[in-house]
């Protein structure tokens, strides 16, 4: 009879490898899928995994997009990372996301045409972290003062979040020039608002830097600042970090404040790039999938450095192999969950060891 042994602490060899074997049991759990929709299995984790990197047809055109998928999913996830270690569960960055996007572009349409990237773009920057940072005072704030659950909180404020783009991309945003369609002009083809590649043929743009920022100043904070060791402190022991002088509203706010504001900025160099214009079907689920690439990262920022271009990965392999093997997208959301599904399964493992034992002793 298999029973689990809480380990006196952690295991760092677990800790390690559980993100690799959670991958290992997301490809074979994978494959076995596919295999069901009548696809071959090797083929299409061959697509996935190697094709956009290493397939002379299609590396010239995916490679530079794995920078373009992972600087958003870093920036989002490494913001989530500081509130999961201090125990705030902000679930709505993809609120956060498109709210940063619509106030950031907003701010760059008040003054079309004028040309002055100078003053224009890094207006539209904080503008954007500006609307990420409110948004995600609401549920901070609520919890804060009337001890609402940030989760559901949060998680709701995505819907408010999508219904505001829609209006926006139908009402005071639209191009006015558009022949009556929706969605604001392009940005991206603005001089003073496009965040274009800085080195041609790398998808190197302003939001990958920013995303390498980040994680270099949460690397620091977590190791070197007190506020990191307050974070640290207040997620694994919560009581001990009362009794240390630590506030914990005050943590939830800096928190929540810090997760928003880089959810929004990854959503306006989105809409200033990738995207170019704000539309309804900008939501791109980026929100959500951060907070895969935070736990599969081990809420380390350098971890999270490295999940996120794994996850980016999935994502143009997922594209391709809709493409040349007519994958139903459905099935590639489905293969992207299973890494968070294996990660947290066998995540028990750094906790607890796997004894058998007889019937009679258990």
């Amino acid at each position: 009879m298999l029973t689990l042994e809480k380990r006196p602490s952690p295991s760092r060899a677990w800790t390690i490898a559980t993100p690799i074997l959670a991958v290992l049991l997301t490809m074979i759990a994978g494959g076995i899928m596919f295999a069901l929709l009548g696809k071959n299995p090797v083929e299409a984790i061959r697509t996935i995994f190697w094709s956009p990197l290493f397939d002379p047809n299609v590396a010239s055109y995916s490679r530079p997009q794995l920078l373009v998928k992972a600087g958003p999913l870093i920036l989002i996830a490494v913001g989530l990372s500081l509130g999961f270690r201090a125990g705030v569960w902000n679930i709505g960055a993809e609120g956060q996301y498109i709210m940063g996007a619509i106030c950031g572009a907003a701010a760059g349409l008040a003054l079309y045409p004028m040309e002055a990237r100078w003053l224009i773009f890094p207006l539209m920057v904080l503008a954007g972290a500006l609307g990420g940072f409110l948004w995600a005072m609401i549920p901070a704030i609520l919890r804060t003062n009337f001890r609402t659950n940030e989760i559901l909180v949060s998680l709701l404020l995505v819907y408010v979040a999508q219904s505001l783009l829609a209006s926006m991309a139908l009402g005071a945003l639209r191009n006015p020039e558009g022949g009556g369609f929706p969605g604001s002009r392009n940005l991206s083809q603005w001089p003073s608002s496009a965040n274009g590649e800085l080195i041609a043929g790398t998808g190197l743009h302003w939001g990958v830097v920013a995303a390498v920022v980040a994680v270099v100043a949460a690397e620091f904070l977590l190791r070197r600042h007190k506020l990191g060791f307050n974070i640290r402190l207040s997620g694994a022991a919560p009581r001990a970090a009362r009794f240390a002088g630590v506030n914990p509203d005050r943590l939830v706010i800096l928190c929540m404040g810090i997760s928003g504001a880089l959810a929004g900025l990854a959503g306006l160099f989105e809409v200033t790039g990738p995207s170019g214009q704000i539309s309804i079907d900008f939501a791109s689920g980026y929100g959500f999938t951060a907070i895969i690439v935070a736990f599969l990262g081990r809420l380390s920022p350098v971890g999270i450095l490295f999940a996120g271009l794994l996850m980016a990965l999935t994502y143009i392999g997922g594209e391709l192999a809709q493409f040349m093997l007519g994958l139903p997208s459905a099935a590639i959301q489905a293969f992207q969950g299973m890494l968070l599904f294996f990660l947290l399964g066998v995540d028990v493992l750094s906790n607890y060891r796997v004894r058998f034992a007889t019937k009679g002793a258990a």
